[in-house]
């Protein structure tokens, strides 16, 4: 397909409540937003790395940036055939993989509109649905955290993550597993943690966690493939996992035993897949993670998330989760599978954002032609 414009929109959307990880702390979600038009087809794409660069080195307004400056300019006017020739074209640009993945999902996108299909099935997928997961930031009480994690037992979730960081570890975690002993629970520690505290995990190994996601510095792999030798517990690699390179690494090294693929964090659907093949490949299996996009960055995580190697339930929210309006009309919502569990359909086609609310919620935008 010729790329014949692309529009890019900074935008902060206001979360219900604020997101505690153990880097801090987020009231309202900052992303860019892309649509591409090829010919009369247009359909758009997304890419939330935050508003700081703690979750990783890049932010918002960082990435909106990079596409205006560099990215969108390598490949406006061009004729791309595939996900690989974009990532080519894009290459010349070191690092900055969620401000590619802003082109790489819309492209993806794009593709599926011209051809009438939708996106998880031009992925390859034989499912229309995912399971999908609960999750728990850092709350103001373990008390709080217990009706919460009551109320998703009660709504049928089959796994429940944590986060985990220092002030809210071992004495959350053993409250938790009292109080429910035979629950499928996993932390994420977000790097919040270093190799000195291994033996700190090593206490983790009593509570019998389906795994413990991400525990050292966000660029490490070889003190993971330590900690994994040294703890019985599996390992989830999460921000480490940037890149195929790096997760070929972490493969050979015995760095974990699961990875979280997140489109944005790896550079988008291209490489995602890229990434999800060579773990299957390796028995490794894999999970899709979330940023909290909305409805247009979530309906390409399902997409991905759809293909057959993601076997762990997903980290895609519901619309009314986090927030008061998705960002989009057409909202993520759950559903229920033939086991009676929450889930996620896969959308026949990317939902669009609403106008009035993006004209709103806009920091800045762009448009980029030939």
């Amino acid at each position: 397909m010729k790329i014949d414009r692309i529009d890019i929109f900074h935008v902060a959307m206001p979360l219900l409540y604020p997101w505690k990880t153990a880097y801090g702390e987020d009231a309202e979600i900052h992303s860019v937003l892309c649509r591409m038009d090829s010919g009369s087809v247009s359909s758009w794409g997304e890419s939330a790395p935050l508003a700081a660069p703690c979750y990783s080195s890049e932010w918002g307004e960082g990435i909106f940036n990079v596409v205006k400056s560099w990215l969108a300019p390598a490949i406006i006017g061009r004729d791309i055939k595939s996900g690989k020739q974009l990532q080519q074209c894009l290459s010349l640009y070191k690092g900055n993989p969620f401000a590619k993945a802003v082109l790489d999902n819309t492209w993806w996108s794009l593709q599926a509109a011209i051809n009438n299909q939708p996106l998880h099935r031009l992925l390859g997928a034989q499912r229309d649905a995912v399971p999908v997961g609960a999750d728990f930031g850092v709350m103001d009480s373990i008390d709080d955290l217990i009706s919460s994690i009551h109320e998703a037992r009660m709504a049928g979730f089959r796994r429940i993550k944590l986060k985990y960081r220092p002030g809210w570890d071992l004495p959350m975690l053993a409250a938790v597993r009292d109080e429910y002993p035979d629950d499928t629970f996993h932390i994420d520690c977000n790097s919040g943690y270093r190799l000195q505290d291994r033996n700190m995990f090593k206490q983790i190994d009593h509570y019998h966690l389906a795994m413990i996601e991400q525990p050292l510095n966000h660029d490490d792999l070889l003190d993971h493939a330590h900690l994994a030798s040294f703890i019985d517990t599996p390992i989830c690699l999460d921000e480490s996992v940037a890149s195929y390179h790096l997760a070929k690494q972490a493969l050979e090294l015995g760095a974990c035993t699961y990875v979280n693929i997140k489109p944005g964090r790896v550079g988008g659907l291209t490489v995602a897949k890229e990434i999800h093949d060579i773990c299957q490949d390796a028995g490794v299996p894999c999970w899709v993670g979330g940023m909290l996009e909305s409805a247009t960055g979530s309906a390409i995580c399902t997409a991905l998330a759809t293909l057959p190697n993601f076997t762990y339930p997903a980290d895609i929210f519901p619309s009314d989760r986090y927030y008061q309006c998705d960002l989009s009309n057409e909202r993520v919502e759950l559903m229920q599978d033939e086991d009676q569990r929450p889930a996620i359909s896969a959308f026949d086609s990317i939902p669009e954002p609403n106008t009035d609310r993006l004209k709103e919620w806009c920091l800045q935008s762009a448009t980029i032609k030939p």
